[in-house]
C-alpha cells in the first residue's frame, strides 16, 4: 500500500521527501546529542555567574551598611553632639550659647551627610525638648509622633545603644509637605558618657534611591529580582515598596532563606519552578535572588531551538521551491479568478496586473480591455439617462409655466374689467418678479431663501385670484437658507396643497412649511396643509408615486418634484404622502445626496 502510494506521487514530491529525511534525521538527531552535553555546561556557567554577581552585591550592601553604622558611632562619639544634647535641658546655660551649640551640632550633621553619598540624612532626637537634623529637618513633625508606637525606639531602648536597622520607606522627618524621599534609617539611642543614661537618639537615614538602584543593576536571568530579609524572614529592602515589611510567603523560600545555610536552593512557586541564591551582609541580614529556572536554561534551549528550527528551515526551503514554480502557473489564474469575482459582484474597477507574454498574460489583456468597454458603455447609458430625465424635468417645466401664466392672466384681465386697478397693478408685479425669479438663468439649482421667495410671490398672486387668505408658517433654521436644492421643488406641492385641499373648502387656508437636516448634506422637508385631504382610494394612488404620477388627479407639479428627486439625489431619498380626508395633507421629502458609485441608470 505505501509502496503504491509512492509510486503515484510526483518527482516533486519525492524529491522533497527525501530530501526531508536526508536532512532532519540527523539534524533531530544532532541536537538531542548537543542539548543533553550543553545543559550541564550552561547550567554550571549560570549558577557560578549568579552565585558571583550575589556576592559583589553583598559586598557593595555591605560596604554601605558599614558607612551608615560608621557615621552612626562617629555621630555616638563626638563631644559636640553629647555637649549640646546635655546643654539643653541645663536651664543654667544661656539661650545664645545653646544657639550657637545648636548650629554648630547641625553644621556637623551635614558634614556627615556630605562626607558620603550614601547618607541622605541624620537626626539627633529627643522625646521632648529639641531635636536636631540635617538638611530639611522638620522638628514639627517629630514632635507630632506618638513616640510610644515608634517600633524602633522600644527596639533601641532595649538593645540598649546597640543598632537597629529598619526596612526600605519613605523619610518621616523630612520638611516640605508630604516626603517621597526613600531612606533605610538605623538607629540606637545616645547614652551620656558620664552617667550612660539615655539622653537621645540617633537616626541615620542611608540613601534609598542609591541602594535601590544598585539592586536594579543586578541582572538574574528576564525576571529575576534581589530583595533583603532580616534574620526572621522579614523582607526588609525590595524593588515593590508595598512588599517591605512583609513576611516570605512561600514557605519552601522561606525554609530555604531563613532556616538552610546552603547559598543556593530551589523551589516551587504557583507550578514554576525556581532557582535562588543568597549571601549574608554585615548587618546579619540576606539579600536574595531568584529567577524561573527556565531563564537560567534559556541560552541552551534557544540554542536546540534554533538547530531545530535550521533543520525546519531547510525542509521548508525546499518545499517553498517547488511551490513557488507552482505558483508562477497558479497565482495569474488565482488573481484572474479574483477579478472576474469582483466583477460580478459589479465592481468595475477591477483590473489584473498580470505582466507576461504567455496565454495567461494574454487572457488577463482581454479581461482588462473587456472591463473598460462595459465601463465605458455604462458610462455612456448613464449619461443618455440623465440628459432624458433632465429633458423629461424640462417638459414639466414647460408645462407648469404656461399652465399657470394662463391663470393669472385671466384673473388680472377679470380685475382690469371690473376697475379693480390697484390689484391688478399688484398682481402683474407679483407676476413679472415670480417669472423673473423662475427663469431658470442660475441653473437647476436654487438656495431654500430663493425657493420660499417664490413661494411668497406665489401666495400673493394666489391671494388675488381667489380672493382669500392663504398663510403659509414657516419654520426653518438661518443656517438651512443657504442649502440648494432643485428650481421648483418646493412651489407645486404648495400649489396642490391650495387647489386640490384648501380652495374646495371654507377654511383659513394654513400650510405649514418646516425643514431640518437629517444628517451631514441630507435635508428633511415636510410641508403640511389644512385642505380637504385626499380619498382613501385616491390616496393609494398617490403613494404609488410610479402609478400616480401617470394619473391626472396628482398633477404635473408632483410628477415634476418625483422626478427630480429621481435625478438630483440617491436612491434612498423618497417623498412621502399622508392624507386624512376631511383634515389635511402632509408630504414629507428625504433627501439624500448621491455618493459616489451611486446613479440611477
Amino acid at each position: 500500500m505505501i509502496r503504491h502510494t509512492w509510486q503515484k506521487q510526483s518527482i516533486a514530491v519525492k524529491l522533497i521527501a527525501a530530501f526531508l529525511v536526508v536532512i532532519l534525521i540527523p539534524a533531530f538527531f544532532l541536537s538531542f546529542f548537543y542539548y543533553n552535553s550543553s545543559s550541564a555546561i550552561i547550567k554550571k556557567n549560570v549558577r557560578e555567574s549568579s552565585l558571583q554577581i550575589t556576592k559583589q552585591a553583598a559586598n557593595t550592601l555591605s560596604y554601605i551598611f558599614t558607612v551608615g553604622s560608621d557615621t552612626s558611632e562617629l555621630v555616638y562619639a563626638d563631644p559636640a553632639v553629647q555637649q549640646t544634647v546635655k546643654m539643653d535641658t541645663d536651664a543654667s546655660v544661656a539661650n545664645i550659647e545653646k544657639q550657637e551649640n545648636n548650629r554648630i551640632l547641625t553644621d556637623k550633621l551635614n558634614n556627615y551627610v556630605f562626607s558620603s553619598s550614601f547618607i541622605k540624612i541624620i537626626y539627633v532626637l529627643q522625646e521632648e525638648n529639641t531635636s536636631w537634623g540635617s538638611g530639611t529637618f522638620s522638628f514639627y513633625k517629630w514632635n507630632n509622633e506618638r513616640k510610644s508606637e515608634l517600633k524602633w525606639l522600644r527596639e533601641a531602648q532595649e538593645k540598649d545603644g546597640k543598632l537597629v536597622w529598619m526596612g526600605l520607606q519613605k523619610d518621616r522627618y523630612s520638611g516640605g509637605g508630604d516626603n517621597t524621599e526613600l531612606v533605610l534609617p538605623v538607629g540606637r539611642v545616645l547614652k551620656d558618657f558620664e552617667t550612660l543614661n539615655n539622653i537621645g537618639y540617633i537616626l541615620v537615614n542611608l540613601d534609598g534611591k542609591n541602594i535601590l538602584s544598585k539592586i536594579d543593576q543586578l541582572k538574574l536571568g528576564k525576571t529575576g529580582k534581589f530583595f533583603v530579609v532580616n534574620e526572621e524572614g522579614e523582607i526588609m529592602i525590595h524593588p515593590d515598596i508595598s512588599l517591605v515589611g512583609s513576611k516570605l510567603k512561600n514557605n519552601d523560600l522561606f525554609r530555604s532563606v531563613v532556616q538552610n545555610e546552603r547559598a543556593e536552593f530551589e523551589y516551587v512557586h504557583n507550578d514554576t519552578n525556581y532557582y535562588g541564591v543568597k549571601q549574608q551582609l554585615s548587618n546579619g541580614w540576606m539579600i536574595v535572588g531568584t529567577v524561573p529556572i527556565h531563564e537560567i536554561t534559556g541560552q541552551m534551549e534557544k540554542l536546540h531551538r534554533l538547530v531545530l528550527l535550521s533543520s525546519l528551515g531547510l525542509a521548508i526551503a525546499a518545499i517553498l521551491i517547488g511551490l513557488f514554480i507552482a505558483g508562477k502557473i497558479t497565482n495569474p489564474i488565482k488573481q484572474l479568478t479574483t477579478q472576474m469575482r469582483s466583477v460580478e459582484k459589479g465592481n468595475l474597477k477591477a483590473r489584473t496586473n498580470v505582466i507576461s507574454g504567455d496565454e495567461i498574460g494574454l487572457m488577463s489583456n482581454q479581461f482588462n480591455t473587456m472591463i473598460d468597454r462595459i465601463e465605458e458603455l455604462m458610462a455612456s447609458v448613464k449619461d443618455e439617462r440623465s440628459k432624458k430625465q433632465q429633458a423629461e424635468l424640462r417638459a414639466i417645466k414647460n408645462r407648469i409655466n404656461p399652465h399657470f401664466l394662463f391663470n393669472t392672466l385671466s384673473t388680472i384681465k377679470w380685475l382690469i374689467q371690473f376697475k379693480q386697478n390697484e390689484k391688478a397693478n399688484e398682481a402683474i408685479s407679483a407676476l413679472t418678479r415670480l417669472l423673473e425669479a423662475n427663469m431658470g438663468k442660475k441653473g437647476n439649482f436654487i438656495t431654500v431663501k430663493e425657493e420660499l421667495d417664490i413661494l411668497e410671490k406665489y401666495l400673493v398672486i394666489l391671494k388675488i385670484r381667489y380672493d382669500r387668505e392663504f398663510k403659509m408658517d414657516i419654520d426653518i433654521a438661518e443656517t438651512l437658507l443657504d442649502f440648494r436644492i432643485p428650481r421648483m421643488l418646493l412651489q407645486p406641492i404648495v400649489e396642490n396643497a391650495i387647489f386640490h385641499g384648501i380652495v374646495p373648502t371654507d377654511k383659513v387656508g394654513l400650510i405649514q412649511l418646516k425643514a431640518e437636516e437629517e444628517e451631514k448634506g441630507a435635508m428633511k422637508f415636510t410641508i403640511t396643509d389644512n385642505g380637504n385631504g385626499f380619498d382613501p382610494s385616491k390616496l393609494k394612488q398617490v403613494k404609488d408615486m410610479a402609478t400616480s404620477i401617470q394619473n391626472a388627479f396628482i398633477g404635473i407639479g408632483l410628477s415634476h418634484v418625483y422626478e427630480s428627486i429621481k435625478l438630483y439625489y440617491s436612491p434612498k431619498s423618497t417623498m412621502i404622502v399622508e392624507s386624512q380626508k376631511g383634515t389635511g395633507t402632509q408630504i414629507t421629502l428625504l433627501l439624500y445626496p448621491l455618493k459616489e458609485g451611486e446613479g440611477h441608470v
